[in-house]
């Protein structure tokens, strides 16, 4: 501590939502989705680009199968630790792997990567009892820190088939990351708003609920929630996509002076806009004297950035898996 009283070391930097961009985690079809809607937005401009050759662009930016991409784009970006997020997509794609061959390849790159990723392993209520008993080998085998749901995919985030991952959730003091907002290809967005999410957060108040990128969409629903259920936060990542007329900054900034600084996760949804932004670029916009976080308090920009996502997975358990030796993080796991 300085002679002023105020700490000068700086804060840890925490991306609340990263995934892995690998066609291992994030099936093809979506991908493919991806490259078709950037291609449909570059045409209406009028530039002239194959349809082809956009998705030769999104599929080269998904071959990070280990994650060695993306740690180095951490380091350089200055973010300490991140929630790498592996929604279940198995019901609704074809996927490369199985859920449980997917769940041993995240471990070895947890492991590769030690002390930088927090894993949320992602469920489905129709996994049945073979999806509970995974889960609770990725939380006391492989030491992963929290759930994650995509209830794009067919359900709501309080479908009841949910309850027991909540009560391994709640026995393990994890956090559970439910999406909000659009995703991927022909989903049913209407399974994406925040009260959908209200039911569950009212019958495991002992369980502690992030809405991602609720900070981005359905904003009112989302904040207010935070506002008014102790155990309700919400991430801002994708905040670089926000629809809002004056900007992104100025968005981010009305949302950091509602009150609930205490709620906010910094997130960006990494590396899903490799084509159009930077890591870097995105977390400088947090920097002091920066307008998003103008009028904030030095205290209020530290939770935000990662102070509240350490605490929401503070209790998590530790992988009982032995580390990666020196000679394994020479070659591919």
């Amino acid at each position: 501590m300085s002679s002023t009283g105020r700490d000068p070391s700086p804060p840890p930097v925490v991306d609340a939502q990263v995934q892995l961009g690998s066609q291992l985690a994030i099936p093809r079809d979506f991908l493919e989705y991806q490259a078709d809607n950037a291609h449909h937005r570059m045409t209406s401009y009028g530039h002239s680009v194959r349809r082809e050759r956009m998705l030769d662009r999104v599929l080269s930016v998904h071959q990070d199968d280990d994650a060695d991409r993306l740690v180095a784009e951490m380091d350089e970006a200055g973010v300490d630790q991140a929630f790498l997020v592996i929604p279940d997509y198995s019901h609704v794609a074809r996927c490369a792997l199985t859920p449980p061959e997917l769940a041993g390849h995240i471990d070895k790159v947890s492991r590769r990567h030690a002390g930088r990723f927090k894993v949320f392993w992602g469920v489905d209520p129709r996994g049945g009892q073979d999806g509970i008993d995974l889960f609770e080998r990725c939380v006391t085998e492989y030491g992963f820190a929290g759930l994650k749901l995509y209830p794009l995919c067919g359900y709501s985030p309080s479908d009841r088939r949910l309850y027991p991952y909540f009560e391994v959730c709640a026995l393990h003091g994890l956090p559970v990351l439910s999406h909000t907002g659009p995703g991927w290809g022909r989903l049913e967005f209407e399974y994406g708003t925040p009260l959908l999410l209200d039911t569950a957060a009212r019958d495991f108040p002992q369980v502690n609920f992030i809405l991602g990128h609720g900070g981005v969409t359905h904003v009112e629903e989302a904040t207010y929630m935070c506002s008014h259920r102790p155990n309700v936060y919400l991430d801002i990542s994708q905040f670089h996509s926000v629809l809002a007329a004056d900007g992104r900054q100025a968005h981010l900034n009305r949302l950091f002076r509602l009150g609930i600084s205490h709620k906010i996760l910094f997130g960006t949804c990494w590396p899903s806009y490799r084509l159009s932004e930077s890591l870097t670029g995105l977390v400088s916009d947090f920097a002091e004297g920066q307008p998003a976080v103008a009028g904030l308090r030095e205290p209020d920009r530290r939770m935000i950035m990662g102070g509240n996502s350490l605490r929401l997975v503070a209790r998590a358990p530790k992988s009982t898996t032995v580390n990666v030796t020196d000679t394994d993080r020479g070659g591919r796991v």
